[in-house]
Parts: C-alpha cells; sequence; structure tokens
C-alpha cells in the first residue's frame, strides 16, 4: 500500500498484504481490507468497513479438514461503501456503485449499481 497517493486513513485501520488503494481515497475509522483487495481511485470507504478474501465456512464445517477459501475483492473507481459494511471474497462492485450502510455484499455488482441490505440487493443506478 502506498501513502504517496493521497491516500487518508482513519484511525484502527488494518491493511493486509498485496493491497492495492487507488489515489484520493478516503478510508475510515476502523475497518478491515484484508489481503489480495483491490480498491480503485476517489472511493470513500466509511467507518466499520470489514473487506474479506477468505472464508473458514468449509473448513469449520468439516472439522477442520477442508481448506480455508480464498478469492480476491475488488472495488472499483468513484465508489461509495456505507459505514458498517461486511464485502465477502470474491466480490467484485463495477464502477460508481453506492452501498448503503450495514449492508452485508456477497454478490458481484456491475457499474452504477446502488445497493443495500442484508444481503445488498440492487435498489437502484447511480
Amino acid at each position: 500500500t502506498s501513502l504517496k497517493k493521497k491516500v487518508k486513513f482513519g484511525k484502527n485501520v488494518l491493511i493486509g498484504k498485496n493491497v492495492k488503494i487507488g489515489k484520493n481515497c478516503l478510508i475510515g475509522h476502523n475497518t478491515i481490507i484484508e489481503k489480495n483487495v483491490i480498491i480503485g481511485s476517489n472511493c470513500s470507504i466509511s467507518s466499520g468497513v470489514q473487506i474479506y478474501t477468505h472464508d473458514t465456512v468449509k473448513w469449520a464445517t468439516s472439522g477442520g479438514k477442508e481448506n480455508y477459501e480464498y478469492s480476491s475483492t475488488k472495488i472499483g473507481n468513484n465508489c461509495y461503501i456505507g459505514p458498517n459494511t461486511i464485502i465477502t471474497k470474491g466480490v467484485s462492485l463495477g464502477e460508481g456503485c453506492i452501498v448503503g450502510a450495514n449492508s452485508l455484499v456477497t454478490n458481484s455488482f456491475e457499474a452504477g449499481s446502488k445497493i443495500a441490505g442484508s444481503p445488498a440487493k440492487m435498489i437502484g443506478n447511480t
């Protein structure tokens, strides 16, 4: 992660390895961004957001016999992610997406999507 791109970080931000963040982004307080996440330029990631690239569901339900599952997560340019949103592994959000507060994003959405809910669903276009 390069801090030379005028990225502004809040307090208590945890960022994993191989994270790419575009220029002119805001990352709010108490945010978790796991490894292998790509965030475009001009994005606002609000406080309390969690962006994941793995889960342990199969590992846990198999009694530890199955492996963790990994898949990179991508957020396009000019996106707004509302407070306390969770974005799960493998999700891709196209350019200009708006995600409402407290959403659970488990599927990918095309550019210009306005989404909200748990699980997040399309509620309009930007």
